[in-house]
């Protein structure tokens, strides 16, 4: 067997502006390819370049040493490029709250300063093994398949998001631009990603790209890449993505961002299916394939002459609208016992389910940061929770009478608590009709025609 100097090492980047503590951490990780940074800036280039699966980051970065403004930025900035990274932050004395914001903000875990360098390798190691069972575990669900999933990791059972993974299938092997809208924290990217896995492209590269969390300056030099000496810092030539997903997919999500000059230089692109990399005089032809996204309203846009219409008619061939959480039937207790279980086994495997109470609460939420928000609060009631079971309390949700909405007459607020009722009894038997016939107090046959009324068949 090799050994792990001659094996490719796990990539660690440490964001410390402690010249001292810089050192010692890369002393005690030379099991890693420690990469090091002391501000946002170097952090975010590291990320990109090197794109390290775990990050270690003290909150209190310059230009904002005694506070914690710029740490909490630079993870903000690392989430949107890599939602995938575990980063886990420094926390002093008496700095829990910020420890504990950081995990509900989307950080994994949290250490204690001065730093424990045994304890915090631990943390570090659990962090990587953690990450690889989570690409083992799509890689097996993919595979495998899952009664709950569509396009082999969106998760749902809601009518609403089952129609518009059905769209997704029916386009994936066409060579139609496609351009998914919805709401930040909707699945856009998930949704992209099963469109590639699911065309004739799935070989090729899956490239993802998040317009609005790149500079604008910088922007142009990463889809069209560089030639050496092309600008000060271009010290050789680099691709772009959208040469990286040359015979595969680009994701422009956010496109919306894309300012003005370089719209122009992106529609001649696809129109003519080549590029020219900054400082570079060459045509390089490029076979890629764009899906897009944006929260924003891009005919809006147009109307203020902030985004070309001859581009968005380009990237909008197909257009799918995809639903916030609070319009998919069932999917916000569908996804909570998802959460639950990934992070009980990660962080807290004394948490075991969820409570009635908490479910309820979950299903009343009208959650305006969608599927994300969901997975943040999960993560948080999993981490303080005391008993076996998450509780309303744990959720640190407000319901009032605005978030369940109103109700039009009785008959359709019969006909919702019904659908929420039936959604909720076959999560939580996993399926099981049966089973779930007997939690609600009906025989099967009812509940057949009950799903078959409501329009809640499993998706086959």
């Amino acid at each position: 067997m090799a050994d792990k100097s001659a094996e490719q090492k796990e990539k660690l980047l440490v964001v410390e502006d402690d010249p001292g503590l810089q050192k010692q951490l890369k002393w005690a990780y030379e099991d890693f390819e420690v990469l090091v940074a002391g501000d946002r800036e170097t952090a975010i280039n590291l990320l990109r370049s090197e794109e390290p699966d775990v990050v270690t980051l003290d909150l209190g970065l310059p230009p904002d040493p005694d506070g914690t403004t710029e740490g909490f930025a630079t993870m903000d900035a690392i989430l949107s490029l890599k939602p995938d990274t575990k980063i886990i932050v420094a926390s002093g004395h008496g700095e829990k709250d910020s420890a504990l914001r950081a995990i509900a903000n989307g950080a994994w875990d949290f250490y204690q300063k001065p730093v424990e360098i045994d304890e915090l390798g631990l943390i570090v190691r659990r962090a990587f093994h953690v990450r690889k069972l989570e690409l083992e575990n799509i890689q097996l669900s993919s595979q495998q398949g899952d009664s709950n999933r569509v396009l082999g990791q969106i998760i749902t059972g809601a009518p609403e998001m089952l129609k518009v993974a059905q769209m997704v299938e029916r386009v994936a092997n066409t060579n139609a631009s496609v351009m998914l809208l919805g709401a930040s924290g909707t699945g856009k990217e998930l949704l992209a990603r099963g469109l590639h896995d699911a065309s004739e492209r799935r070989d090729g590269a899956f490239v993802a790209i998040n317009c609005a969390a790149i500079p604008e300056n910088l922007l142009e030099a990463e889809l069209f890449g560089h030639e050496k000496g092309a600008f000060t810092g271009a010290i050789k030539t680099t691709e772009g993505k959208i040469e990286q997903a040359s015979n595969g997919t680009l994701f422009l999500d956010e496109v919306g961002d894309i300012p003005l000059p370089l719209q122009v230089k992106l529609l001649r692109f696809i129109q003519e299916r080549v590029i020219e990399r900054i400082g570079g005089r060459k045509a390089i032809a490029v076979d890629t394939r764009i899906v897009c996204a944006t929260h924003q309203n891009l005919e809006e846009m147009i109307a203020d002459n902030t985004f070309r219409e001859d581009l968005y008619y380009r990237l909008a061939e197909i257009v799918i609208k995809i639903p916030a959480l609070a319009e998919r039937s069932g999917d916000a207790s569908l996804l909570a016992r998802h959460f639950q279980k990934k992070y009980s086994e990660e962080i807290n495997p004394a948490v075991k389910g969820i409570a009635p109470d908490a479910l309820a609460a979950l299903e009343a939420w009208n959650w305006p940061g969608n599927v994300r928000e969901l997975e943040n609060r999960i993560k948080r009631a999993v981490i303080m929770a005391d008993g076996k079971l998450i509780g309303s309390a744990d959720l640190d949700l407000d319901n009032d009478d605005e978030q369940t909405g109103e109700l039009l007459n009785l008959k359709a607020a019969r006909e919702a608590a019904d659908r929420v009722a039936i959604i909720r009894a076959i999560s939580q038997t996993d399926g099981n009709i049966s089973n779930a016939a007997k939690l609600l107090g009906i025989s099967r046959p009812t509940l057949y025609d009950l799903l078959k009324q409501y329009q809640l068949q499993q998706a086959s």
